[in-house]
């Protein structure tokens, strides 16, 4: 089965109102409906744009902008739902920070919406960054991680700083995810780097695909996302079937764009079943050993 993909380079722009940032929404999903994508992924923290319709006072305060988000988070989600619905497309919205009363903290949270449904569900950031921690106050939300199941294949979501790590991917394969998106906002081609290499690992062990979305250029009216680099990309594993540096395809450094991937998911079945290496199963059984006889450490002093 083939599924098409649509990863944003989303630049963060100066809106003056909300019905602007709608427009400006809008026209990503037009773009991904003419090109018939069944999927469209916005970057991490591409809602920090909506700040631009605050005052300069509120806009300037790192800690005061994300608690003015709140009050938009409902006609947020129903724009996406819309807009979902509208142009027919599975919808991973950029993530928004949310104010989790109960747990008294803000997370960094990516919303999915579907043509049908509407928001069906979420994943939360699980490893965060120390602008986040130290300076921002958003914490990390690692207790729950969520499988899609879609008629265009099973996914799911590690946002940035996640793709860096190892075992939430692992868990998201092992239960069925076959394309791991990977919104993401960094600074520099180093940060940018880290993600995508990141996201290349994660498809190799797991023998699966990974998309990543990022935003990109500059936004210097905001204190939180003022400097941006990124690109957009999709890997798979090096293997049968697959191209020789695992890298499907990238896009343009930088630049604001919309990336269109098709992907044939009846690939992965095949490469896990025969291809050169099994990075998947072995990955499984590795796991399993470790759990019942880890590692025996020995030093040796020369």
């Amino acid at each position: 089965m083939k599924t098409k993909i649509a990863l944003v380079q989303y630049p963060i722009l100066e809106h003056s109102n909300l019905n602007e940032w709608k427009k400006y929404i809008e026209t990503w999903f037009q773009q991904a409906t003419d090109q018939n994508s069944h999927f469209i992924c916005f970057p991490e923290y591409g809602s920090m744009d909506l700040v631009s319709a605050f005052s300069s006072d509120i806009r300037s305060d790192l800690k005061r902008q994300i608690r003015e988000m709140q009050r938009l988070l409902i006609p947020f989600t129903e724009t996406f739902t819309k807009l979902s619905r509208k142009y027919n497309l599975i919808a991973i919205a950029p993530s928004f920070p949310l104010w989790l009363g109960d747990l008294n903290k803000f997370v960094n949270r990516a919303y999915v919406f579907s043509p049908k449904d509407g928001l069906i569900g979420h994943q939360d950031k699980i490893f965060m960054t120390r602008f986040e921690t130290e300076e921002w106050g958003i914490s990390g939300n690692g207790n729950t991680i969520t499988i899609f199941e879609s008629e265009y294949g099973a996914f799911g979501i590690q946002i940035c700083y996640d793709n860096e790590f190892a075992i939430a991917s692992h868990q998201l394969a092992k239960n069925g995810a076959e394309i791991i998106f990977a919104p993401s906002c960094t600074e520099t081609l180093k940060g940018a780097t880290r993600v995508h290499i990141g996201a290349r690992a994660r498809a190799m062990e797991n023998q699966c695909y990974t998309a990543v979305s990022q935003t990109v250029l500059n936004a210097e009216w905001s204190p939180a996302v003022d400097i941006n680099f990124g690109y957009a990309a999709c890997y798979a594993t090096p293997d049968k079937n697959f191209p020789d540096t695992g890298i499907i395809s990238e896009s343009e450094h930088n630049k604001a764009l919309l990336h269109i991937q098709e992907l044939d998911l009846s690939l992965l079945k095949i490469v896990k079943e025969d291809g050169q290496v099994f990075n998947y199963k072995d990955s499984l059984r590795i796991h399993s050993e470790l759990d019942q006889q880890p590692f025996e450490i020995l030093k040796v002093k020369l």
